[in-house]
C-alpha cells in the first residue's frame, strides 16, 4: 500500500510543491512554538498572488515548448505600474482605465516579442531579453523616477482581508481555476499543448501554430502588466524595479509546481504551491537566523530536491 502511495504521489508532480509547502511551513510554526502560524499564511498568500499572476502566463509560454520563455515580465511589470499610477492620479474613478492602459501595454509587449521572434528569427530567450531592454528603458523615460500613490480604493482592494485571507488571493484562486478550464477545455488551451508536444504534428493536424505563440506571449505580457498595476496599489506606488524579483520566480513556480520545460505538459495548480513554497521556504531560513549565504545554498537544495521529486512521474513516462 505505500509503494502504492508513493507512486500515486510522483505520478501527481503538483503535489510535490503543496507537500513542500506544508512542510516549511510546520518547520517554521514548530520553530516558534506556534507562534505568528496564521500570520505567515496570511502574508504568503498576501505576497504569492503576484507570482502566481505571472506564473500562469510564464507556464503558457513554456508549455509551448523548449526554448520558449519570457524574460520580458519584470519590465512589463515596470512600465504597467509608472504608466498606471502616474494616470490614475490617485483618483478612485481612473481605475477601470488603469486596467485597461495595464492590459493594452501587455498586448503591445506580447506582440513586440512575437514580432521578434517570428520575423527575425530570434530565440524566445534572446527576444524576450532584448525586449525587456526597450520596455525597461521606456518605463525609465517615462517614470523619471517619480513614486506616485495608488488610489485609494486599489490600495484598499490589494491589501483588504477577510478572516485573515486577501481578498486577493480569492480572486487568484477564481483565476487560476479559470485558467485550468482555459487549458483543459478550451480550443486555445488545447492548442497550446499540442504545440509544445509536437509543433510539426500540431501544424499538420489543422492547428493555427503561430497565432497560438503570438496570443501565449500576448497573454503572458498581458498579465504581467496586470500584475504590476495590482502590485502598485499593493506597495504603495510602483517603481523601476517592482518586478525584479519576478524573473526567475515566474520561472522557478512553472517548473517546482510541474509543468514540464520540454513543453506539452503544464500544471496550473502547482503554480500557486509553489509560489506559497518560495515564499515560505526564504521565511523559514530568515526564522532560523540562516546567514545569506547559507540561505541560499539550503534554498538551492531544498528546490532542486522538490523539482526531482516532481519530475520523477515525468522520467517514468
Amino acid at each position: 500500500m505505500t509503494v502504492g502511495v508513493v507512486s500515486f504521489l510522483r505520478g501527481q508532480a503538483w503535489i510535490w510543491s503543496f507537500l513542500a509547502t506544508a512542510a516549511v511551513w510546520m518547520a517554521t510554526i514548530i520553530f516558534t512554538g506556534g507562534v505568528g502560524g496564521g500570520q505567515i499564511l496570511t502574508a504568503a498568500l498576501s505576497f504569492a498572488i503576484f507570482t502566481v499572476i505571472v506564473g500562469i502566463g510564464q507556464m503558457f509560454v513554456i508549455t509551448t515548448g523548449p526554448g520558449n520563455v519570457d524574460l520580458s515580465i519584470p519590465a512589463t511589470m515596470a512600465l504597467s505600474g509608472a504608466v498606471t499610477t502616474k494616470l490614475m492620479d490617485t483618483q478612485n474613478e481612473l481605475i477601470a482605465l488603469g486596467v485597461l492602459v495595464a492590459l493594452g501595454i501587455g498586448i503591445c509587449v506580447g506582440v513586440f516579442n512575437y514580432l521578434l521572434i517570428r520575423l527575425l528569427r530570434i530565440p524566445p530567450i534572446i527576444a524576450t531579453l532584448s525586449a525587456s531592454f526597450l520596455v525597461q528603458s521606456t518605463a525609465i523615460a517615462y517614470g523619471r523616477g517619480l513614486r506616485i500613490k495608488p488610489p485609494p480604493a486599489l490600495a484598499d482592494f490589494t491589501t483588504a482581508q477577510i478572516a485573515g485571507v486577501p481578498v486577493l488571493a480569492l480572486c487568484g484562486l477564481a483565476f487560476t481555476a479559470i485558467m485550468g478550464l482555459v487549458l483543459a477545455r478550451t480550443m486555445y488551451g488545447r492548442s497550446v499543448l499540442a504545440v509544445g508536444q509536437n509543433m510539426r504534428a500540431a501544424w499538420l493536424a489543422g492547428i493555427n501554430v503561430e497565432r497560438t505563440r503570438l496570443m501565449t506571449y500576448m497573454l503572458s505580457a498581458m498579465l504581467a502588466g496586470l500584475s504590476g498595476l495590482l502590485l502598485s496599489g499593493f506597495s504603495g506606488g510602483s517603481s523601476l524595479n517592482m518586478g525584479e524579483e519576478y524573473l526567475l520566480a515566474s520561472i522557478a513556480v512553472v517548473v517546482i509546481g510541474g509543468t514540464s520545460v520540454a513543453g506539452g505538459r503544464a500544471n496550473v495548480p502547482g503554480i500557486w504551491g509553489a509560489a506559497l513554497f518560495l515564499y515560505l521556504l526564504v521565511t523559514m531560513l530568515n526564522t532560523f537566523g540562516a546567514s545569506a549565504g547559507l540561505r541560499l545554498i539550503l534554498s538551492g537544495l531544498i528546490i532542486i530536491t522538490v523539482i526531482t521529486l516532481a519530475g520523477g512521474g515525468e522520467r517514468k513516462r
